[in-house]
C-alpha cells in the first residue's frame, strides 16, 4: 500500500457530509479506510467487538498476545509484505520452516516433502505416486476459469484416482465443508493446492510466515498510522441497520443513535448486510432497490467456525499442521502454533489450535466453553495416546459464525458486486475475493480496492456536479 493516490492529486476535495461509514474493523475494512484517508475522505470505522483485527484479533497468553484463530502466510502474500513494509514492521515477519501432516487410521503421517508422500503407508505406492503427481497436474492448469464448471470431487478423482480421493481428499472436504463437500467448487480446491505449493524451498519444504509479536504487533502499528492520517475507529460499537432512502444510503444506526451518511462500506458476510438492510416497521420507506440487493446478498452460505485453543505445558507433537481424515474427530485440524513460533515467546507455554467448521446450529458448536472442552479430551487422547488431561493448564474457545463461504461451480456468477444497486452502498468481504480463498493478505486486498473505487466514484461526482448545475 503507498500513499501515491495523495501525493499524485488525486485526493478527493473534502465537503460536508462526506464521511465514509466502514463497517468492519478487520483487515478489509482497515485497509478500506487506509486508502480513503490517503485520498483524503474522512472515514470512520464502527466495529462491533472491543477490539479491531477480526479473526486475527488476539488475546493474551503468558505475557505475549495470540490471534483467536490461527494465521500465518506464504512467501507469495504480498500485500501483507507491502503492509508491514509501509509501517516499518517488515523485521517483524519471520520465515519459518513447519511440518505437516495426516491423521489416518489412529496414526499420524508426515506430508512435509515429496519424500513423506511416497512413505504414505495408507496408500499403496502407485496411488502415493498419483497423489504426489495430482500436485504437479494441478499446477498446470493455466487458470481458474478453466475449472470453474467442475466440483472438486470431479476434478479431484481424475487428477488422483478413486483410492486417494477416498483416503485423503474426501474426508478432508467433508471435515471442511460437512453437508457441502460434495458441491465445492474445482476452483477452491485448485487455489489451495497452488498457494501451499508455491510456499515451498528448493527442497520441497513448506516455509511459513509469522509476525513476531503476531498480528497484535502489525495492528497497534497499523492503527497508529490510521490515526495520523484521521481515521475515526469506533470499538464496541456494533451496527443494527443501514438506512436508506429514495436516493440510496443515507446512514446507519447503531445502539447509540443514527451517523448520518451517504456513503457505507459493509466489508462483513453478504447475508449480515442483507440482515442490516431490513426496513424497519415504523421507518420510512427504503431505497425501490433494497429488496433485489438483500435477496442477491442471501445466496451465499457460510460455515461457522469453532477454535479451541489450549495452553500446554510440554507439546503434543513436532507437526505444525495436522489435517485430520477421521469422520469420528470433531476437529478438521490440529494446528500446534508453537512448532511455528517459538513456546519462548509465550512463557513457555505450548499452544495448540483445534478447529472445525460446522453450521451454527451443531451441537459442538452451541456449547458452553467447558463442555467444548470436556467434549474434546478423549478425542485428544486417541490422536495422542502420551497426552493427558494435566497438560493442559488454560483453555479458550472462540467462535466466528461466518468463517468460510461456501464456494461452489460456476461461483463466478454468483459473487455480489462490491458497488451494489443501492446507491451509495458498497460491499468488501471473503465472499468476494475469488479464485482465492479467504484471508488476510487477500481481505488487504479487497479493502485497498474498494477504498479506491469509492474515492474514485467520489471524485467523478465532484467533476460531475458543477455541469448538472450549469445544465
Amino acid at each position: 500500500m503507498s500513499e501515491s493516490s495523495a501525493a499524485s492529486g488525486l485526493a478527493v476535495p473534502a465537503e460536508a457530509g462526506d464521511e465514509v461509514l466502514v463497517i468492519g474493523g478487520g483487515f478489509t475494512g482497515l485497509a478500506a479506510a487506509h486508502e480513503l484517508a490517503l485520498a483524503g475522505v474522512p472515514c470512520r470505522v464502527l466495529e462491533r467487538e472491543p477490539y479491531v483485527g477480526g479473526l486475527a484479533g488476539s488475546f493474551e497468553v503468558g505475557g505475549a498476545r495470540l490471534e483467536r484463530f490461527y494465521h500465518h502466510w506464504f512467501s507469495s502474500d504480498l500485500e501483507i509484505q507491502g503492509l508491514c513494509a509501509e509501517l516499518g514492521c517488515s523485521h517483524l515477519l519471520q520465515p519459518h520452516r513447519t511440518r505437516t501432516g495426516v491423521y489416518y487410521a489412529n496414526s499420524v503421517y508426515r506430508l512435509s516433502s515429496p519424500w513423506d508422500v511416497l512413505r504414505f503407508a495408507p496408500l499403496p505406492l502407485p496411488d502415493r505416486v498419483r497423489l504426489g503427481w495430482s500436485a504437479v497436474r494441478a499446477h498446470q492448469v493455466k487458470h481458474w476459469r478453466d475449472l470453474e464448471d467442475r466440483t472438486a470431487r470431479e476434478w479431484l478423482l481424475e487428477l488422483s484416482g478413486p483410492q486417494v480421493y477416498e483416503t485423503v481428499w474426501r474426508p478432508l472436504l467433508e471435515g471442511k465443508f460437512g453437508q457441502y463437500a460434495t458441491e465445492v467448487g474445482a476452483t477452491w480446491m485448485w487455489t489451495k493446492l497452488h498457494l501451499r505449493g508455491g510456499s515451498r524451498s528448493h527442497s520441497g519444504r513448506e516455509v511459513l510466515y509469522y509476525l513476531k509479536g503476531g498480528c497484535a504487533a502489525l495492528l497497534d502499528a497499523w492503527v497508529s498510522r490510521l490515526s495520523e492520517l484521521g481515521v475515526r475507529i469506533c470499538t464496541s460499537t456494533p451496527v443494527r441497520q443501514v438506512l436508506t432512502d429514495a436516493h440510496g444510503v443515507c446512514g446507519i444506526r447503531t445502539g447509540s443513535g443514527v451517523l448520518p451518511a451517504r456513503r457505507v462500506l459493509a466489508t462483513t458476510a453478504p447475508d449480515l448486510l442483507a440482515g442490516f438492510l431490513a426496513p424497519a416497521a415504523d421507518g420510512p420507506p427504503p431505497h425501490p432497490d433494497v429488496p433485489a440487493v438483500r435477496r442477491r446478498l442471501s445466496d451465499i452460505p457460510y460455515l461457522a467456525n469453532l477454535c479451541l485453543v489450549l495452553q500446554n505445558d510440554r507439546s503434543l507433537s513436532d507437526t505444525y499442521w495436522l489435517n485430520v481424515t477421521d469422520p469420528s474427530f470433531p476437529y478438521v485440524g490440529v494446528i500446534e502454533h508453537t512448532n511455528l513460533e517459538a513456546s519462548d515467546a509465550y512463557a513457555g507455554r505450548h499452544l495448540v489450535y483445534l478447529s472445525a467448521y460446522l453450521p451454527t446450529s451443531a451441537e459442538l458448536y452451541r456449547m458452553d466453553d467447558d463442555e467444548v472442552f470436556h467434549a474434546s479430551l478423549p478425542h485428544l487422547s486417541r490422536m495422542f495416546p502420551q497426552f493427558h488431561r494435566d497438560w493442559v493448564r488454560r483453555h479458550h474457545v472462540w467462535r466466528a459464525d461466518h468463517a468460510q463461504p461456501v464456494i461452489t461451480p460456476h461461483y463466478s456468477d454468483r459473487i455480489p458486486a462490491m458497488e451494489t444497486d443501492v446507491p451509495g452502498l458498497y460491499l468488501a468481504s471473503m465472499a468476494q475475493v475469488y479464485p482465492q480463498d479467504r484471508g488476510t493478505n487477500y481481505a488487504m486486498r479487497q479493502g485497498r480496492h474498494v477504498g479506491r473505487l469509492i474515492a474514485d466514484r467520489m471524485r467523478t461526482a465532484r467533476r460531475t456536479a458543477p455541469e448538472e448545475r450549469t445544465s
